[in-house]
């Protein structure tokens, strides 16, 4: 019997399963859902769907450069153990090189991946590593040249941190220099006009607010703001920090020097923005033995 979209899509939705294997299944089974599910479930295809609740923090960022493009990509797994894992290291490796044909994330998931989409082979290692695992960012910058930084790296071209540089001008050590700037600092933006309006408002409304409590004349607080401000600029914008190899000039003095334009940056750290459960394990013991 010909089996339907929606039909591949129900079966999925209920087992986690990749779409090719939800369509296998339903064939192999004639259109009969629950015989599907448990097909499914003895070829070790429907893990991922007790897996999906969990939260992914951990796993990790890795970065691809080729002809003045650079990709960065976090990959998310439950624990720190998959990361290490190498076949887990294997597949985020080929889901980076991927990402450099793919324009968003969106079609880095569809991309194919020995065969198979990118979003079925994570489904799919799901089953095998017994994880959930989570495709969640992609980030792609484009320059005359583009440099990467790994921080903390578990194997080559991945780790925790990934930081991707493009310049003008310079060449690779600058860059690397500028790149684990980086992240050691992660800057809010590159210079004051690529910062969130809202975020910059909301910080001179803080220091308004600051200042008025000290009983100064409004000439006077609006000095204040203007030097706060100026001072809040250096701190959070990347050209405006103290380079951290020479705190004597800002980054984008060291670029100068450097004969190099910096003309933006990626960066991305396993888990940020993630709200990790924090479990007490004998909390739960307790819990259970009190029924």
């Amino acid at each position: 019997m010909a089996i339907t979209a929606a039909q591949v899509k129900e079966l999925r939705d209920k087992t986690g399963a990749g779409m090719m294997d939800a369509k296998k299944a339903l064939s192999e089974n004639d259109g009969d859902m629950d015989a599907a599910v448990d097909w499914l479930r003895t070829k070790g295809l429907a893990k991922a769907a007790k897996k999906s609740g969990r939260t992914a923090a951990e796993g990790l960022v890795a970065v691809k450069v080729e002809s003045g493009k650079g990709v960065a990509v976090e990959v998310n797994a439950e624990t720190d153990f998959v990361a290490k894992n190498a076949d887990f290291q294997d597949m985020v490796g080929k889901i980076a090189e991927a990402a450099l044909g793919a324009g968003d994330i969106e079609a880095l998931k569809s991309a194919d991946l020995d065969g198979k989409s990118v979003e079925d082979t994570i489904t799919d290692k799901i089953a095998t590593i017994g994880e959930n695992m989570s495709l969640r960012r992609m980030a792609m910058i484009e320059g005359d040249s583009v440099v990467s930084y790994v921080h903390n790296a578990m194997t080559d071209g991945m780790g925790k941190i990934g930081v991707l540089v493009a310049m003008k001008g310079g060449d690779e050590a600058f860059g690397r220099q500028v790149a684990m700037h980086i992240a050691a600092t992660n800057p809010a933006a590159l210079n004051e006009a690529e910062l969130d309006s809202s975020v910059v408002d909301k910080e001179r409304q803080v220091q308004i607010d600051i200042a008025r409590e000290s009983g100064k004349p409004e000439a006077v607080i609006e000095k204040m703001i203007e030097g706060r401000m100026k001072k809040y600029m250096s701190e959070v914008t990347l050209l405006g920090q103290s380079f951290v190899i020479n705190p004597d000039l800002t980054v984008e003095a060291a670029a100068k020097e450097a004969g190099a334009e910096i003309l933006g940056y990626v960066r991305l750290e396993v888990g940020e923005g993630i709200e990790k459960k924090e479990e007490d394990f004998a909390a739960e013991v307790a819990k259970a033995v009190q029924g």
